[in-house]
């Protein structure tokens, strides 16, 4: 999921950002709530974690904002206050949940993938399979006809996103900003490495290829 982070405490943005990343997702960061509204405006994010209390424009206004123009993507909010009428005000003005703060992220995080089920109950899937290849998001295991196979964790992800896209033409495009997080072509390499290493993987110990390459196109994942 692509996922916006609206918090003005830098090292709790790092913690949420570096904690969802490593769970597989593309994270953005806006450091106040003028800033938030306008990513929040321009980008299409999956879920927004709004802390409630920010400068500029507090969470609620950036909310309250939003859902007026017509973007009703889910919003989990951040706050320290954590009486009834808080959270009641927060529910009010859009928010999709409230956590109080001090919070442990695994909660964080269960809360983000229970607001992506109810939105889209295939947003959040646990296991991926494309013919005989076979992925467990949750224990972060990978195998083929039974056996396991050992990634990187840039490879992981580099599989995930073409197993969630198989039988697609997945772009050079589409990898850097889905897998690498970038916006531009660097104009180096690392897709051919990575992809040359995933392929060394997932299909040369096996008879059958699963991992194409399209020609002037991309790549594919196919049974």
């Amino acid at each position: 999921m692509r996922i916006l982070i609206i918090e003005d405490d830098r090292e709790a943005a790092n913690y949420i950002r570096k904690g969802l990343k490593e769970s597989g997702h593309v994270v953005d960061h806006a450091a106040d709530g003028e800033e938030g509204l306008e990513m929040g405006r321009t980008a299409e994010y999956d879920i927004l974690v709004v802390d409630r209390m920010l400068p500029k424009l507090d969470g609620l206004s950036v909310i309250e904002t939003l859902r007026d123009e017509g973007i009703s993507s889910p919003v989990l909010i951040l706050s320290a206050l954590g009486e009834v009428d808080h959270r009641v005000e927060g529910l009010k003005a859009g928010g999709d949940d409230y956590l109080v703060k001090p919070y442990a992220f695994a909660e964080l995080l269960a809360r983000v993938e229970a607001l992506a089920r109810r939105r889209d109950p295939e947003t959040v899937r646990t296991k991926l399979v494309v013919g005989d290849l076979e992925m467990d998001l949750l224990a972060r295991k990978v195998s083929r006809g039974g056996e396991e196979i050992l990634l990187q964790p840039r490879e992981f992800r580099l599989l995930e996103f073409l197993m969630k896209h198989s039988g697609q033409v997945v772009t050079r495009t589409m990898l850097l900003e889905k897998v690498w997080d970038y916006h531009f072509d660097p104009q180096t390499n690392v897709i051919d490495v990575h992809i040359s290493r995933l392929r060394s993987k997932i299909d040369k110990p096996f008879d059958d290829a699963l991992l194409h390459t399209v020609r002037g196109a991309g790549y594919r994942l196919q049974a």
